[in-house]
């Protein structure tokens, strides 16, 4: 998916625009005209094209209309009601879905109207290259090339090879439906987006009415668009204040060679790194007094600085020699080596909630093929098994965890299918099955649905989790090099010229389908 994003900023001829914001936001610049390159005919035909393939855009809205009642207008129509929009934006309501949690609790999601979901994604891809320059590198969601996978992976390195063994865990009580708007407001001002224009249309989606609800004072939508960018946002602050502790201090007159030597024997420099993905991060520091310090320090930041509140219950300081931490749905605890090797390593396993997920989730699955007894569903069951195995498949101990899960998963295959499933070895079932089952000896048994094999949860192998590469950036040349090495393809020319090329009564979807002919 990454490397399609890249593309379609070529096809549109728009990435050099995108490449310059983030060269500037680099610099330090402020960006007072921004409604200029939001409301460019080609940022809002790339709005349409990202959009369009989205589960969320065949969701109705309160206007009942979805992505369909767009794609059949004309390139000019489109243009001109996103413009006329920007001319005097009035959000329409919102619905609101209440989606269950694990916890019991309730999430609320907020999903606005297809053109207003249309509006925020044109905002989206021009504060994206800005607010990209200003995070912090050690911030892993909600942004493109990074993932669950290299967060973890900081965690595992910052343990291995530094050896920060104390993890300050802290849980921000329903961050994303308190987030202060004055406070966010301000925190966009500073990164440089000082667009009056576009502060007081962000104000207004801020504010956009959930049906039945009213206005809201605080919080974002957790369903819109741009509601992951502006999180970033608030939270960019925290990880900054954390980093300028430690990571990022710079002496005014100390050399730097030999300085974090220095400080931590002579300073009150809190030695410590931080790891955030979204609301859940990670301060890892090397001694329970630097923990302490963190922790204290990080609550009253929170409290007093982005006016969020504290989950006291869930946050402390773990000692990960001792206990383990959840994060991300791994569980991370530190180890000694062995008996042969000195020193301690950190070993991840899927996190207790994750597995009785995994479990939920599964048994769910299978009760859908005992009542049905279709290959949709035998299907829907393997893709669930390799959905499983492609996240946890970085944890040390995962073989180990679905083994546990599988001897139930399998009885209940037995007890349920046993009218609907055969048992084959695994050397007699088909060479497309086998590529998915690792490890697997062909003497093990496997159950068969519909001529369908079932992939057996502990058909895994542990697979070392990489950390995010600092260059990879998708608003740099070099950047996105490292990312696909064959962007170009097709010749610029005629790319601009199938762009450029409008054949009247035919639709904005006509015209981006034949751009990608």
């Amino acid at each position: 998916m990454k490397v399609n994003k890249l593309k379609f900023n070529e096809y549109y001829d728009i990435k050099k625009e995108y490449d310059t914001l983030y060269s500037l936001s680099q610099k330090g610049n402020n960006f007072y005209k921004l409604i200029e390159i939001i409301t460019s005919e080609q940022n809002i035909r790339l709005a349409f094209r990202n959009i369009k393939n989205n589960k969320g855009s065949r969701t109705v809205g309160t206007d009942n209309l979805t992505i369909k009642d767009i794609s059949v207008l004309s390139i000019d129509n489109v243009v001109k009601r996103v413009r006329e929009m920007f001319n005097d934006y009035q959000p329409n309501s919102v619905r609101k879905v209440i989606i269950p949690k694990e916890s019991g609790n309730k999430r609320p999601l907020g999903i606005p109207t297809i053109w207003d979901r249309l509006f925020q994604q044109c905002i989206l891809q021009v504060l994206e290259p800005i607010c990209e320059a200003k995070f912090h590198k050690h911030s892993y969601g909600f942004r493109t090339n990074r993932n669950c996978h290299h967060a973890v992976s900081r965690v595992v390195s910052l343990i291995n090879l530094s050896k920060y063994n104390y993890c300050v865990d802290i849980d921000i009580k329903g961050f994303f439906d308190n987030v202060n708007h004055s406070k966010l407001i301000k925190q966009m001002w500073s990164i440089g987006i000082r667009d009056k224009r576009l502060i007081c249309i962000i104000k207004k989606i801020l504010k956009s009415e959930i049906l039945g609800e009213g206005i809201p004072t605080k919080g974002t939508l957790q369903s819109g668009i741009i509601s992951p960018l502006l999180s970033n946002i608030v939270l960019n602050e925290l990880d900054w204040w954390v980093s300028n502790q430690w990571e990022t201090y710079t002496p005014k007159r100390a050399s730097s060679t030999g300085f974090l030597q220095y400080a931590r024997k002579y300073t009150n420099l809190k030695p410590g790194y931080i790891v955030r993905y979204a609301d859940d991060f990670k301060i890892m520091c090397k001694t329970y007094p630097e923990a302490q310090r963190y922790f204290y320090a990080v609550k009253d930041f929170i409290k007093s600085r982005l006016k969020l509140q504290i989950n006291e219950e869930k946050s402390g300081v773990i000692n990960l020699n001792k206990s383990s931490t959840d994060f991300l749905g791994f569980k991370i605890k530190v180890i000694n080596k062995g008996k042969t090797r000195t020193g301690k390593i950190a070993k991840t396993g899927i996190s207790n909630k994750a597995v009785k997920r995994i479990r939920r989730n599964l048994n769910n699955k299978i009760k859908d093929i005992q009542k049905s007894q279709n290959k949709d569903t035998v299907i829907k069951y393997n893709l669930a098994i390799i959905g499983i195995h492609n996240y946890y498949k970085i944890a040390t101990n995962v073989y180990n965890n679905l083994d546990d899960v599988n001897y139930i998963i399998t009885k209940r295959i037995k007890n349920r299918l046993k009218n609907n499933s055969k048992v084959e070895l695994f050397k007699n079932i088909n060479v497309n099955s086998k590529r998915f089952m690792i490890g697997i000896k062909d003497n093990r048994k496997i159950y068969n649905v519909l001529d369908i094999p079932l992939i057996p949860l502990c058909a895994i192998k542990h697979k070392s989790p990489m950390n995010f590469s600092q260059d990879i950036c998708k608003f740099t040349e070099s950047g996105r090099a490292k990312i696909h090495d064959n962007l170009t393809a097709i010749p610029h020319d005629v790319l601009i010229q199938v762009m450029n090329t409008k054949i009247y009564n035919r639709s904005i979807q006509y015209h981006d389908n034949r751009i990608s002919l």
